[in-house]
């Protein structure tokens, strides 16, 4: 019996990641998928939600970045702290910013393409290293966002990016075949 998926992220450059990359490929697995940034949500309204979400038997993936955190596990403490009902095993930590993951699916024809050197890990890429690698010839942030998204590679991005690459193996995401 398929469910329901409730992709729990923090703003809007993550809703665009998750609903044009990751929804359709693992939209076959559910009846439905919903992305939701909760960084604008009360706390409580969120706790709630969970809570709903479990009694309802359906899933959820809560993600966030790491930010300035140590760890992995000193920020699924604050998590903890912050979100009584957030069930540990459904937390992805996006090392650092989920830019880092943007920028880590530029294979080298892609960045060919845009005229930008290919970089190798991009564990340690914050929003402000990606905003000023990018190519003058675009109107806006999104619209690069849009143009790497269009071409993004799975295979590169779980090469250059930790995170990405436990995100795509613990969630089974692979490019659909052909």
């Amino acid at each position: 019996m398929k469910k329901r998926l409730f992709i729990m992220v923090e703003g809007e450059d993550d809703v665009r990641f998750f609903g044009r990359l990751i929804k359709p490929l693992i939209a076959p697995r559910y009846d439905s998928i919903e992305i939701i940034p909760y960084a604008c949500i009360k706390r409580e309204k969120v706790n709630r939600f969970l809570k709903s979400v479990i009694l309802m038997k359906n899933d959820y993936i809560f993600v966030a970045d790491i930010d300035n955190e140590r760890s992995v596990r000193d920020k699924k403490q604050i998590l903890y702290y912050r979100f009584s009902e957030i069930d540990g095993g459904k937390i992805v930590i996006v090392i650092r910013e989920i830019e880092s993951w943007y920028y880590a699916g530029i294979s080298g024809s892609l960045a060919q393409e845009l005229g930008i050197t290919e970089t190798g890990n991009t564990d340690d890429l914050t929003k402000e290293d990606f905003n000023v690698r990018i190519p003058r010839k675009f109107d806006s942030r999104i619209d690069f966002m849009f143009e790497i998204l269009k071409s993004f590679s799975l295979d590169t991005a779980a090469k250059k990016n930790s995170s990405f690459r436990f995100f795509v193996e613990r969630y089974q995401v692979y490019e659909n075949p052909g």
